[in-house]
């Protein structure tokens, strides 16, 4: 059920250069897995019409499996096919599978009526994409994201997948430390949102692949509708736009919400947000601050590189000890002020 990954993004890219240099490809999506599997459901791996192989669903078993059913010409397919593997423990083990365990792959023909080009465009303009494969004719059609988006669905009729950035990520503040939390988000496969309405900083700030957007912090937070799945961090050290901004953020249901500043100054953003706009104790107790996990970071990548590895530590639900949060301690690059 797990969403796509920067890995098969690439198995995707590799795909679209095979099929314009005019090579068959058959592309294999795992649907469905009994037991323990290498690989999530949801991942790919294709193969060409030679046999040279990209991605990967399990330990190299079930790839050369693939490869010598491509060499034997048992994988000219019409139309989308389910396969089978580890049905029983002698396979299981000949596969790399735990024993008893399961893989089913769906493995379908290429083609133009694939949008693999298509899709590759809106993912690269930081889109999520459903994508719906009609299993009797093998057309495609790319739409956006279903409810229950993370799930990968096969029925009888099609097959519908999701691509793209599952997790999300607005930043307050267009600073330097922001250029390195940005790029490394966008890395861990964030869609990143960048938001800061002043002009020294916004103008000529940009991240290839993150969009920047001059509106007011809160009226951005709100627009942005912060999910189970997003993240709103925020890095200006201005009480006038990160207040509002964090007020919104911590109405809503994000996962994650952080802001740069000594543990004095997080206390006095508390006292503020519970004096003039209400907050109570249960909100104000989810803000994160000083913002990432406590590594000695000084650095504004090193602050970046906290903030992240603090993010995916409460993506996962891992408990973390005092000891391992910020102790606000360590100086910031930005205007040399606890963070």
């Amino acid at each position: 059920m797990a969403a796509m990954d920067n890995v098969d993004i690439d198995v995707l890219r590799q795909v679209e250069a095979w099929m314009s240099a005019g090579s068959a490809v058959v592309l294999g999506t795992i649907t469905r897995t009994w037991g323990s599997a290498p690989r999530p459901v949801g991942s790919l791996v294709a193969v060409r019409d030679d046999g040279q192989i990209a991605g990967s669903v399990s330990g190299g078993c079930i790839e050369d499996d693939l490869i010598a059913k491509v060499r034997e010409g048992a994988l000219r397919l019409q139309r989308p096919q389910l396969l089978r593997y580890g049905v029983d423990a002698e396979q299981a083990s000949r596969f790399g599978l735990p024993c008893g365990g399961t893989l089913e792959l769906l493995l379908e023909p290429l083609s133009s009526a694939s949008l693999i080009a298509t899709l590759l465009a809106r993912l690269d303009g930081g889109e999520r994409v459903c994508r719906t494969l009609d299993l009797a004719s093998g057309a495609v059609v790319l739409g956006p994201p279903q409810a229950g988006a993370d799930l990968l669905t096969l029925s009888e009729q099609s097959l519908v997948t999701h691509h793209g950035p599952q997790w999300r990520l607005l930043i307050i503040g267009a600073g330097q430390m922001t250029r390195y939390l940005a790029s490394m988000a966008l890395g861990l496969g964030y869609q990143v949102m960048i938001c800061d309405p002043r002009e020294e900083y916004a103008d000529g700030f940009a991240v290839a692949g993150a969009r920047l957007t001059r509106e007011m912090p809160d009226d951005v937070v709100v627009a942005f509708a912060p999910d189970g799945h997003s993240a709103v961090v925020a890095l200006t050290h201005d009480p006038k736009l990160d207040d509002l901004a964090l007020l919104e953020a911590l109405r809503s249901p994000a996962f994650y919400v952080g802001a740069i500043g000594s543990r004095i100054n997080q206390s006095k953003r508390k006292a503020r947000l519970a004096e003039h706009f209400g907050l109570s104790a249960a909100p104000l107790a989810r803000l994160h601050g000083p913002v990432g996990l406590h590594i000695g970071a000084r650095t504004p990548p090193e602050i970046a590189l906290s903030i992240l590895a603090h993010m995916t530590a409460e993506r996962y639900g891992v408990s973390l000890s005092s000891s391992q949060l910020r102790s606000g301690e360590g100086l910031a690059a930005e205007g040399g002020c606890a963070v």
